[in-house]
C-alpha cells in the first residue's frame, strides 16, 4: 500500500485512531463507577483502585512485548491478537465476581490494549515520512488527549442507565469494533523482508540496540520527562482548584474539559505547523512553549501569588503546548528508529511513563495547599524536555527508510 499522499487514507487513519484511543477509555471510562464496583463487589475502595494501577502496569509491560514482536512477525497479527484479547478481557472485567479476579482481568485488559496503542504507531511509520508524519501523529493525538475528557462522561452516562459492568460491555464492544476495523482496513506494512530476525528474542534485542543510540535516546528522554509533566499536572490541578480556589467539582471539570480541549487544538496545529518546519524544530518550541507557561506560574506564585485566572491561564497555555510537543517528539524518534519502528514505538511508550511513577505523588509530597509545588515539579520537567530537545535537534539526521518498506515520497 502506498500511503505517501493522506487522501484516501482517512479510513485506515481512523481505525489507528481507535486503536490509539481504546486504552484511554479503558482507563477513565469506569472511574465514575468505583465507588458502586465496591458495594456490588463487597470490596474496599482501595481493592477497585487497584484494578487502575494493574490496567497501566499491562499498558507499560504489553507495550514492551507488543511493539518489538511486530517487528519480527508483523502488524495485522499482533492487532488482531490484541484487539480480540481486549474484547474478551472486557467481557471477563464485566462478569467478574469478586475484585480480585476484577483485578487481574484489568492486568490483562492493558496488556491487550497496549499492543494497539504501540503497533498503531510502528504502523504510521511503516506508511509515512516527513511532514506527514508529524500530521497523521497530531491526529492521533488529538484524538487520544479526548480519552480522559470524554470517557468518564461516557462512563456517567452509562450509569445512569445501567451498572457498571455495562461500562465494560461497552468496552468490548469497541474492541470488537476496532479489531473488524483492523480486518478491512489495516494491511500488513512490515514486509517479509524487513522483518527482525529470531523471534520476540530478536525484537527485543533490537530494542536494545535503539536504545544505544543517541539520536533515538535523546527524544525517549525528552518524552520521558514530557510524562512526567502531564502527570505532575494531573495529579496536582484538581486539588489547586477544588481546595486552594474552591471550585466545586463541576467547574473544576471546566477546568480540565477546557485544558484538555487546548491540548487537542495544540495537536491538531502541529499537524499543520509540520508543513513548514521541521519536526525537530516543534520539538524544541512547543517544549520552550511549555517550559515558559509553567515558569511563569512560578514565579508569580512565589512572589505576589496566583489567582485562579492566572493559574488557569498559565495551565492552558502549558497543556496546549503538551499539545504539539508530543506529536512532534513521536515523529523524531520514531523517524530516527525506522529500522524498527515497532520496537522504538516501545520505547517511547515506556518512556512516557518512565518519570510520571514519581511525579504524580510528588505534588502531594510538597504539599497541594499552593500551585506552586505543581507548578515547580512541571517547570523543572520541562526544563529537563527542554535540554533534551535541543540535543535532539542538533543531533544527526535521522536514517534512510529500510529497503523494501513502504513510504512516502518526501513532502
Amino acid at each position: 500500500m502506498n500511503a505517501g499522499t493522506l487522501r484516501g487514507a482517512w479510513s485506515l487513519i481512523l481505525v489507528l485512531a481507535g486503536l490509539s484511543a481504546a486504552s484511554p477509555l479503558a482507563t477513565d471510562m469506569y472511574v465514575p463507577a468505583l465507588p458502586e464496583m465496591a458495594n456490588s463487589l463487597g470490596a474496599g475502595s482501595g481493592e477497585v483502585q487497584a484494578s487502575l494501577t494493574g490496567f497501566l502496569v499491562g499498558v507499560i509491560l504489553g507495550q514492551l512485548v507488543w511493539g518489538p514482536m511486530s517487528d519480527a512477525v508483523g502488524r495485522r497479527p499482533v492487532l488482531l491478537w490484541g484487539t480480540s484479547s481486549f474484547a474478551a478481557l472486557s467481557v471477563l472485567c464485566a462478569l467478574a465476581p469478586t475484585a480480585a479476579i476484577l483485578d487481574a482481568a484489568r492486568v490483562g485488559q492493558g496488556l491487550a490494549g497496549a499492543a494497539g496503542i504501540v503497533v498503531a504507531r510502528a504502523v504510521v511509520t511503516d506508511l509515512f515520512e516527513g511532514h506527514q508524519l508529524a500530521r497523521v501523529y497530531s491526529v492521533l493525538g488529538a484524538v487520544t488527549s479526548m480519552g480522559p475528557v470524554l470517557a468518564p462522561l461516557v462512563g456517567a452516562a452509562v450509569l445512569t442507565v445501567a451498572s457498571w459492568r455495562s461500562v465494560f460491555v461497552l468496552l468490548a464492544l469497541i474492541g470488537l469494533a476496532v479489531a473488524l476495523g483492523v480486518g478491512r482496513c489495516v494491511p500488513e506494512t512490515r514486509v517479509r523482508t524487513a522483518r527482525t530476525r529470531g523471534g520476540v528474542a530478536g525484537g527485543l534485542r533490537s530494542m536494545g540496540r535503539l536504545a544505544r543510540r543517541r539520536e533515538v535516546l535523546l527524544p525517549v528522554v525528552a518524552v520521558a520527562f514530557g510524562g512526567a509533566a502531564v502527570f505532575a499536572y494531573i495529579a496536582g490541578t484538581s486539588f489547586v482548584f477544588q481546595e486552594l480556589y474552591h471550585l466545586t467539582p463541576a467547574a473544576s471539570g471546566l477546568v480540565y474539559g477546557a485544558n484538555a480541549v487546548g491540548n487537542v487544538m495544540g495537536s491538531l496545529a502541529c499537524g499543520r505547523l509540520a508543513r513548514r518546519w521541521r519536526a525537530e524544530t516543534l520539538l524544541v518550541a512547543s517544549a520552550a512553549g511549555g517550559l515558559a507557561a509553567t515558569a511563569t506560574l512560578a514565579v508569580v506564585q512565589a512572589t505576589v501569588g496566583s489567582g485562579v485566572v492566572c493559574t488557569w491561564a498559565c495551565l492552558f497555555a502549558g497543556v496546549s503546548a503538551f499539545g504539539v510537543f508530543f506529536p512532534a517528539v513521536t515523529a523524531v524518534a520514531q523517524s530516527r528508529g525506522r529500522d524498527a519502528p515497532g520496537a522504538a514505538s516501545a520505547l517511547l511508550g515506556c518512556g512516557q511513563f518512565a518519570f510520571s511513577a514519581a511525579a504524580a505523588p510528588a505534588v502531594g509530597w510538597f504539599g497541594t495547599r499552593s500551585p506552586l509545588p505543581m507548578a515547580l515539579i512541571m517547570t523543572c520537567c520541562l526544563a529537563c524536555a527542554l535540554l533534551a530537545a535541543c540535543f535532539t535537534a542538533g543531533d544527526a539526521p535521522a536514517p534512510s527508510p529500510v529497503p523494501g518498506q513502504p513510504a512516502a515520497p518526501p513532502g
